[in-house]
């Protein structure tokens, strides 16, 4: 995205679903983002509560000047910086709060988007991201009178916080099964900042790895890092020539969702993958109390939850709504529709490392193939299609979801709209699933989730959603 798009330098800074994203150079600057991080160190001294702020980078341009602008600054504002080691995943530095018990976090990544944005994600104390009313404070205090202290020049901590991720990776998962196999796995990294943990992770675990796209690259070989079928073509061809029991795993830029390819070469889709993983942890005892998911998750992974006589609830898109779920212990697990999966006893955020790791578990412990699994998987509990397109945000499309959100329509291609809910954009209910429109939270761009039975009726229930927002 971006291209064809004006400087946008001078439009206010607001906080989206995953942190403050934008173009590097126009939105994103850095006289912008000094503004932010006097912001955020205004934020923590107003909170007044001591502890460290943990800061880290990615593999996007600039990240590690940009890391060590934050630390300069937040000491400058009073607080205790310390930063990551090189450039590492964002669920590390989740865990890491967790661990040292850390006030904190900032970690200079745009996660998925394309190789010219860039972005900051700010975590809190529990390891999730903030939430609304935390954002809008910070972006109230941009208006602050004053430039407040200079950038300090005194020198920051460096720690590397991968190792201890790794051992508290490694005790949640069981080696035992991923060993006995002789699993391969195939790593797709996409040149982002997951390809030494995890490739590091499954190795201890006893597989045996063959990385693809592991060396860093800014420009992420000229694509959005994100796991997407249409992105992982190497990594299906790969699986299909491979032998023995085998497993493809792909992480995006900041390793912070994930998507898994069986030995065929097939893309899971999030759902099916979030659904299996339910299933196995389910099993495994490890998800007891409930399951929070986002409106656009796919109903196979509540009716699987449900199965277990686990909770379900949903919640809005945005990681930050499910992390909660996890913080006050309503749920075990949580996941979204975009490959974002979490287990609450080891953070609030979610974790593409963790879930591979689980993930290549899973497939160790099956004696049929994977889609043996989910066949089985879906003959109990119903047969469903999950998919996502996208749309330019333009004005007229803009205005055409605003109107379907003030007067939904009572039917969409035929099907009568059963339920209709306006709280985070427009999701449409249907007896055979649903349609989902609202504005990105991280690009300037519409979406459209959809579910449905069969294949062939999704592609024409995401068709319908597109022609809604072009009337």
């Amino acid at each position: 995205m971006g291209q064809g798009r004006e400087p946008r330098g001078d439009a206010p800074i607001r906080f989206g679903t995953s942190g403050w994203r934008g173009i590097l150079g126009e939105d994103f600057s850095f006289p912008r983002l000094r503004a932010v991080l006097a912001a955020v160190g205004r934020w923590l001294a107003s909170e007044g509560a001591g502890g460290e702020v943990i800061v880290a980078h990615d593999t996007r341009f600039l990240g590690e000047r940009m890391a060590a602008l934050a630390g300069a600054v937040l000491y400058a504002h009073g607080q205790r910086p310390v930063l990551a080691k090189g450039a590492v995943p964002t669920p590390v530095i989740a865990r890491a709060i967790r661990r040292r018990r850390a006030r904190a976090g900032l970690v200079f990544t745009a996660s998925h988007n394309p190789p010219e944005y860039h972005g900051l994600k700010l975590l809190d104390a529990s390891g999730g991201s903030l939430g609304p009313d935390q954002t809008r404070r910070i972006e109230s205090l941009l208006a602050a009178p004053g430039e407040g202290p200079a950038a300090s020049t005194a020198r920051v901590r460096t720690l590397d916080l991968v190792a201890p991720y790794l051992e508290d990776l490694l005790a949640v998962v069981d080696r035992a099964p991923i060993a006995r196999a002789r699993l391969r796995v195939v790593y797709d990294a996409m040149h982002g900042a997951g390809a030494p943990v995890l490739t590091s992770a499954l190795a201890s675990l006893g597989a045996r790895v063959r990385l693809l796209r592991g060396e860093p690259d800014p420009r992420f070989g000229g694509a959005a890092p994100d796991p997407v079928p249409e992105r992982l073509r190497v990594l299906s061809r790969t699986l299909r020539a491979a032998r023995g029991r085998c497993l493809g795993l792909a992480t995006d830029g900041d390793a912070d969702r994930f998507a898994a390819v069986d030995r065929d070469g097939r893309v899971l889709s999030e759902m099916q993958s979030i659904a299996l993983l339910v299933d196995h942890l389910a099993r495994s005892g490890r998800i007891r109390r409930g399951v929070a998911l986002s409106i656009a998750t796919g109903s196979l992974v509540e009716r699987i939850a449900e199965g277990h006589g686990l909770a379900v609830t949903r919640h809005p898109i945005g990681f930050r709504f499910l992390s909660r779920e996890l913080i006050s212990g309503a749920a075990d697990a949580a996941a979204d529709e975009s490959g974002g999966f979490a287990l609450g006893s080891f953070s609030a955020d979610k974790d593409g490392i963790l879930a591979g790791c689980l993930f290549a578990e899973l497939v160790a412990t099956l004696r049929a193939p994977l889609r043996g699994r989910l066949a089985e998987l879906e003959r109990r509990h119903g047969r469903f299609d999950c998919g996502r397109a996208v749309q330019p945000l333009q004005p007229r499309s803009l205005e055409a979801l605003q109107r379907l959100r003030a007067a939904p329509p009572s039917r969409v291609a035929q099907h009568r709209v059963r339920e209709a809910a306006a709280d985070d954009g427009l999701r449409l209910v249907f007896d055979d699933g649903f349609l989902l429109l609202r504005a990105s939270g991280t690009e300037p761009v519409l979406r459209v989730y959809a579910e449905a039975r069969t294949p062939r009726d999704l592609t024409r229930r995401l068709a319908a959603g597109a022609r809604l927002l072009r009337v």
